[in-house]
């Protein structure tokens, strides 16, 4: 991947990095134990003899990253022990660790079942200290990552999670099963129930969905509503306005879902199926043609990919010839946030894990391994290491340019787990438009009505 292309995907989410000015280690509790005397090698003052604890989502880019990163802090660091712990459901938990005052110092607050960041904003140390320190290569790291980085991590004008890998959102299929039955990847909605028809005809189905998955078919309904009907669709979305999910492009898209699934178009029993086997009926078995997911499908799933898949991505489908904005738009911005609790008892561990991530090895390896870019920039070579699917995500960057778009409302307000009920019924058939615009409605109108819930006000 060019460095331009992605740079252009993060422009619309933020400014270029402010000048990053040191907030300090917040060491926490544990700050005597774990603090020694910082230099330009060890920037935040990691300490001899220190445990770092880190609980990683382990999900589609697993955890061996993190695992990558802290090996090279214990080379430089040999009497420091780092402990790298994956986690499937962070919030369940870690939320008990936090009210106990003994959270881990690293966490990547990534998946379903992720924290709130509205609940714990105020025990999360900033990071504008990683940003400003120098990588391994004696670089300062704010010159050494695409713009806009600190947009999707910054809360209430506090930059306090660091995201790490940047994430496109999209359609994946298969180009050679594609190839071998003359099929055309849908641009419109219209296309893709044509598709559909086709893929029935041939004892195959449109789309598949894993129960811990089903909200991925609510990011690819808000992003087709959002360039359908532009910027305001998603901003009265953000602001959990009381009529939000009645837009008329939402609901244009949603009956259209509706269709496929009145249709037969969805592989049946994804309500009681986990989420990677459905994707395996996808990815391996080929029962379905597309899924919806970000970047991070191919590497999730290529142990259970059929030879010669030739996975590749296009942008989510619009509904006429004429959206607001462009068909090639996206969905595009930093994800995996790396968070740094204050109460943890070695934050500068958590912090010097981040500053080797953020180094050349640690991601050009990520890149490698996960076939998908980090925030780093320069470590994606054009031939995305031998990946179509990596490949493909070049060209939707490129052909995107600036029309690029993110949201943030559903993990600020941890919204994922009540909305994935919702999602589940609609695409069993157990629920109609109306009942699924109702029960989003009904779960946004009660975070909109809590007082005890900090809000973003978004303007543009």
């Amino acid at each position: 991947m060019r460095g331009s292309i992605a740079a252009a995907a993060l422009l619309p989410l933020g400014g270029a990095l402010a000048s990053c000015a040191s907030s300090g280690t917040g060491t926490g509790s544990g700050a005597a134990a774990t603090t020694a005397a910082g230099s330009s090698n060890n920037p935040f003052g990691l300490a001899d003899g220190s445990t770092i604890d880190a609980v990683i989502f382990n999900g589609g880019y697993g955890y061996d990253y993190v695992t990558f990163a802290a090996d090279i802090v214990k080379k430089n660091h040999p009497t420091v022990t780092p402990n790298v712990a994956p986690s499937t459901q962070i919030a369940q938990q870690l939320q008990p660790r936090f009210v106990g005052g003994n959270p881990p110092d690293l966490i990547d607050n990534s998946g379903a079942g992720s924290i709130g960041f509205n609940t714990i904003i105020d025990q999360l140390s900033t990071l504008d200290d990683v940003l400003a320190a120098n990588n391994l290569e004696g670089t300062p790291i704010s010159s050494t990552l695409y713009d806009g980085v600190k947009g999707p991590g910054t809360y209430n004008g506090k930059f306090l999670a660091l995201n790490y890998v940047l994430t496109l959102y999209g359609v994946w299929y298969s180009q050679s099963l594609f190839d071998a039955n003359s099929w055309t990847p849908p641009k419109t909605w219209d296309e893709a129930k044509d598709l559909g028809a086709k893929a029935k005809a041939k004892g195959k189905y449109l789309f598949v969905w894993g129960k811990e998955a089903a909200t991925y078919y609510s990011t690819l309904a808000m992003d087709s509503a959002i360039k359908e009907g532009g910027p305001e669709v998603r901003i009265a979305l953000e602001n959990l306005d009381p009529k939000c999910w009645s837009q008329p492009a939402i609901q244009q898209v949603f009956a259209a879902m509706g269709e496929c699934v009145k249709n037969g178009y969805f592989v049946p029993g994804g309500a009681g199926t986990q989420f990677t086997a459905a994707q395996a009926q996808w990815s391996n078995d080929q029962q379905a043609l597309l899924y919806p997911s970000g970047s991070w499908i191919e590497n999730e799933m290529k142990k259970a990919t059929k030879a010669d898949f030739k996975m590749t991505g296009i942008p989510e489908m619009v509904l006429t010839s004429s959206p607001k904005m462009p068909y090639e738009s996206l969905r595009s911005a930093a994800g995996e946030p790396f968070i740094v609790p204050t109460a943890g008892k070695n934050v500068a561990g958590a912090k010097e894990i981040l500053r080797t991530m953020l180094s050349k090895d640690a991601a050009t390896n990520f890149c490698k391994t996960k076939l998908a870019p980090t925030i780093v920039k320069g470590t994606v070579p054009a031939d995305g290491f031998g990946s179509t699917a990596l490949q493909s995500q070049s060209k939707m960057l490129d052909a995107a340019g600036k029309n690029v778009f993110d949201y943030k409302f559903v993990t600020r307000y941890g919204m994922n787990k009540d909305m994935l009920v919702v999602w589940n019924s609609f695409l069993s058939g157990q629920t109609d438009v109306a009942g699924l615009t109702s029960g989003l409605q009904g779960i946004t109108d009660k975070v909109a009505a809590d007082s005890s819930i900090q809000k973003e006000k978004v303007t543009s």
